[in-house]
């Protein structure tokens, strides 16, 4: 969990952190997604994407957003990919030695068919437990901040999903739970099996429709203790 402010510059240190809804993860508001540096956004450069990391350590960046599936998602496009798993190698190269700076958060749930061809849904709770030990090895971390449901399974009850997320926690594997892209009945639900510490929406200040759904998200997430976690596609 990142506490370490001794050698950023004064201009950073100490400045204000957000609670992550009831956990006792704190973050300063602004993350860095690393998502393009695997996927979608053209071609990068694993050296160049890894002093990037280590660059916004520096500048006082203390949260980390990846997927397991990022370096594979766009398999269905045609893309050239990376390989599932590429972007949390990338970040456990970078983080390494500076896990203390550090509040790391992964997903998972979206994984490739057995031929490698497309993009499928997993919320079965055997896959939550062997996804969860997959992303610590590639991390190269003991625990993992925050682990997030990538998408709802629509074959698995979001119940059990959550379930095997829940024991993550029990097992010291995980230190909170979240979703991403999920609908407001589906947070009620899960938060019945286990309080949930962030939900992760789209939104877009070009997008009126986006904008309100997420907003709508935001005030259900708080009504559970939930932090609203916003990510943006590029303009």
């Amino acid at each position: 969990m990142s506490n370490n402010d001794n050698n950023l510059p004064d201009t950073i240190r100490g400045s204000a952190r957000v609670r992550l809804g009831h956990s006792e993860l704190a973050v300063r508001p602004i993350g860095l997604g690393c998502m393009g540096m695997s996927q979608f956004y053209g071609p990068a450069d694993d050296a160049h994407s890894v002093a990037t990391i280590r660059t916004a350590l520096d500048l006082g960046v203390d949260f980390l957003d990846t997927s397991d599936i990022y370096g594979a998602a766009d398999v269905n496009m045609g893309a050239k990919i990376r390989g599932f798993g590429h972007n949390e190698r990338l970040i456990g190269e970078a983080i390494a030695g500076r896990r203390d700076e550090v509040v790391l958060a992964t997903k998972f749930s979206a994984r490739l068919t057995e031929d490698g061809k497309d993009v499928v849904m997993d919320g079965r709770p055997e896959y939550v437990a062997e996804a969860c030990e997959a992303s610590l090895r590639r991390l190269g971390v003991e625990t993992i901040d925050l682990y997030y449901c990538h998408r709802i399974d629509p074959k698995v009850p979001v119940e059990e999903t959550v379930g095997a997320m829940a024991r993550l926690i029990e097992q010291g594997k995980v230190r909170a739970i979240g979703l991403s892209e999920a609908s407001v009945e589906q947070l009620r639900r899960a938060h019945g099996v286990q309080p949930l510490t962030a939900l992760q929406s789209e939104y877009s200040l070009g997008n009126v429709a986006l904008k309100r759904k997420s907003c709508q998200l935001a005030a259900n997430s708080a009504s559970h203790s939930c932090h609203s976690a916003r990510w943006r596609d590029r303009l």
